[in-house]
């Protein structure tokens, strides 16, 4: 893992070869992935450059672990507390349908996603730069992410790797265990990652890599879960007309 952590902090600084004084944005939940890749922007572009951005949504239980990480890592950050747009949006959706959105699982934990995408790009479009995305390999299989919400963003550090292989990288870099070893969460259900998804991730890490899986309906549900969602990783369909334009 030294090489690999190496080579991506080589390919973030190759990226932002287009501005020397670009800024590389972060939301910083205090989970593993975003800790892990906000080390590696540290490490490729120096902290003066990574600019983190924590967004509670009201109280959040383990907000602590993020101010902890920025301190470590010595990065400017802010706190965006997205409680007020999520009850606005909330609010106007609800009066236009006449019913109550946050009745709908799927609303009340893929609209924060979003509006944290929002706050990231707003704050990058001020401070110009580029929105990393934090995903692993693990979560981009089997769709375990908000399509335009943490699922978004200007380019990815950790996507070519597992969940196993990220907590690796971090040990690499020496973060502390409390981040690398943090209990995955989407920090809204009340659930750890695992018991949503229903297996763990040594299980599906295992099998995105060797293919082996000992409980044939631990492997249906995987398989499923990569197809149905492999609309939130590839580009969108689009028609094609058949008419000439410059490539």
């Amino acid at each position: 893992m030294d090489k690999m952590s190496d080579g991506i902090v080589k390919w973030i600084r190759d990226y932002f070869s287009f501005g020397s004084d670009a800024k590389a944005i972060i939301g910083i939940s205090g989970g593993t992935d975003s800790s892990v890749t906000a080390a590696l922007l540290v490490k490729a572009l120096g902290k003066e450059r990574v600019i983190g951005v924590l967004m509670p949504c009201g109280n959040q239980h383990d907000i602590d672990v993020s101010h902890k990480l920025v301190e470590h890592l010595g990065i400017k950050y802010h706190v965006v507390n997205i409680e007020s747009a999520m009850k606005a949006i909330t609010s106007v959706i609800g009066e236009s349908l006449a019913t109550n959105p946050l009745d709908s699982d799927v609303y009340r934990t893929n609209t924060p996603a979003r509006l944290r995408m929002t706050t990231l790009y707003g704050v990058c479009a001020l401070y110009g730069g580029r929105v990393v995305n934090t995903c692993n390999l693990s979560e981009d299989y089997i769709g375990y992410s908000t399509k335009f919400g943490d699922s978004a963003g200007d380019f990815s550090v950790l996507s070519g790797f597992t969940k196993t292989e990220v907590r690796m990288i971090g040990r690499e870099l020496n973060l502390p265990d409390m981040f690398v070893e943090k209990v995955p969460e989407d920090g809204m259900s009340g659930q750890s990652d695992e018991e949503r998804m229903g297996f763990t991730y040594a299980v599906l890490d295992r099998y995105i890599r060797t293919g082996e899986i000992d409980d044939p309906e631990t492997k249906a549900i995987i398989d499923r879960k990569h197809v149905a969602n492999l609309h939130k990783i590839e580009l969108m369909p689009a028609y094609d007309p058949g008419l000439y334009r410059i490539k």
